[in-house]
């Protein structure tokens, strides 16, 4: 008889939300094609993944949000061994990225049975892999000052409130030098692998992650034309088009600071750096992907609305769904 293949999953067994029981049920409900590791801290989430690697299993799967995605893309990093991805965090925005139904675990188990392989960039940051985005300054300042706790408790309306906090300090001064010989000044910089940050929109509406290049902002100013830049450009799908940002593609940056600073890769804390260097890997990560994206309701409905009004050829291509 033979037996069903059983995939390698790393989650955090810690989730506690609604999610996190729909997660725990579905796992159950398809215990027999699991084997299942349970993870105390990404350290461990990072050994494990490496372990299988080493052992030659041909696909990995995460479970969790992009923290723990994160941890074990560093453990396969360099590795011929592919990743599955299982959406159950807040924000999955690599699994959005790729078209991965965010909210549907059991489509996204789909997409890792067809076994539709591809290969995106992988870049690093002071050697740190990372997937989707980084960020230097604000954004992992508002990370670093969002405590646990808050965020049980407040859910995103904690990160707002660290935002705020934040906008009255005295902003750091960096210098950004690329590979092609550009120099940039500001106050806050973000990378892109992939066209979105922090949810459904694309921030980075150039990205491309085969392309291997990062898509960089610089921010200019600090305190809050910082914040309405950044929603000025999610909303209008073109972050470039703010006065105080420049936006520009390269393969790798420096950023030094004048004081250490935190720095954040796929939304999770790095650690406090004063140079932070951002290059591509010499691998390129193999994942589990859709061959066509998983749309939404809700997506639909947000771009339709944010591209009002549509033009005249647009009008008379849309279909009722």
């Amino acid at each position: 008889m033979s037996l069903p293949r059983r995939y390698p999953l790393i989650f955090n067994p810690r989730a506690r939300s609604q999610k996190g029981s729909r997660t725990r049920q579905f796992l159950m409900d398809h215990a027999n094609r699991f084997a299942l590791y349970a993870t105390n801290t990404g350290q461990e989430a990072v050994d494990l993944a490496k372990k299988f690697a080493a052992d030659g299993e041909p696909v990995v799967i995460a479970a969790g949000g992009d923290g723990t995605l994160n941890a074990v893309v560093s453990g396969l990093a360099g590795s011929r061994t592919a990743l599955g991805v299982m959406p159950t965090g807040t924000m999955n925005v690599f699994a959005r990225e790729l078209g991965i139904a965010a909210n549907s675990l059991p489509k996204a188990f789909e997409v890792i049975e067809k076994g539709l392989i591809r290969e995106v960039d992988l870049f690093s940051a002071n050697g740190a892999p990372f997937v989707q985005m980084a960020g230097v300054g604000f954004d992992a300042m508002v990370i670093e000052e969002t405590k646990w706790e808050s965020k049980k408790m407040l859910g995103p309306l904690a990160y707002l409130l660290s935002a705020v906090k934040i906008l009255g300090e005295t902003p750091p001064k960096m210098e950004i030098t690329t590979a092609e010989g550009r120099k940039e000044t500001g106050v806050a910089v973000l990378c892109g692998n992939g066209s979105l940050y922090g949810g459904q929109f694309k921030l980075f509406h150039k990205a491309n992650n085969l392309d291997s290049k990062l898509d960089v902002i610089v921010f200019k100013e600090a305190g809050y034309r910082l914040v309405l830049d950044s929603l000025h450009g999610i909303a209008l799908g073109g972050i470039d088009l703010s006065a105080s940002t420049s936006y520009f593609q390269s393969g790798c940056i420096t950023v030094k600071v004048d004081r250490e600073v935190p720095v954040e890769i796929d939304g999770e804390l790095l650690g406090r750096f004063k140079e932070i260097v951002f290059c591509e890997t010499s691998s390129r990560l193999r994942v589990l992907a859709p061959e066509e994206p998983c749309g939404t309701p809700f997506t639909d409905c947000i771009k339709a609305l944010l591209q009002w009004p549509p033009k005249p050829y647009e009008l008379q291509a849309t279909k009722l769904r």
